[in-house]
């Protein structure tokens, strides 16, 4: 087990960013994704050590619009289809933050590997 010198911000979707999924393809009858269905689609950051509240405030003021077209591309990759104003109301509206002071790596075997983030990535699911 080793202690990283991170904190770990966890992104989850509310119901306005499902309703925005939803409209991205119209659907038939009860086709449409609910909140139960794309609530365990957090997105787990890692950022740096924050020990207050107004230094995480602060980061994710400093962020946000990284945060959220990371979370927006991983849905749709066509900017043309999001929504108009990427802006500070918008990440509010659209993603809930749960923050956690430590991370911890609890995998002894694999050493931890650095790589760039790849849209293919970010698309791929469970079902692959």
């Amino acid at each position: 087990m080793k202690l990283l010198n991170r904190s770990a911000l966890s992104v989850r979707p509310t119901q306005h960013f499902v309703d925005w999924i939803n409209g991205l393809e119209p659907t038939l009858g009860n086709e449409d994704l609910t909140l139960a269905d794309v609530e365990h689609e957090s997105t787990i950051y890692l950022i740096p050590e924050m020990d207050t509240p107004e230094a995480l405030q602060g980061f994710v003021r400093e962020r946000y619009l990284e945060i959220l077209e990371t979370e927006l591309r991983a849905w749709e990759e066509d900017q043309r289809q999001w929504p108009e104003v990427l802006d500070w109301p918008l990440f509010q509206r659209f993603l809930q933050l749960e923050h956690s002071y430590l991370a911890i790596d609890l995998d002894d075997e694999a050493a931890l590997e650095i790589s760039e983030i790849d849209d293919s990535l970010l698309l791929e699911t469970d079902q692959d």
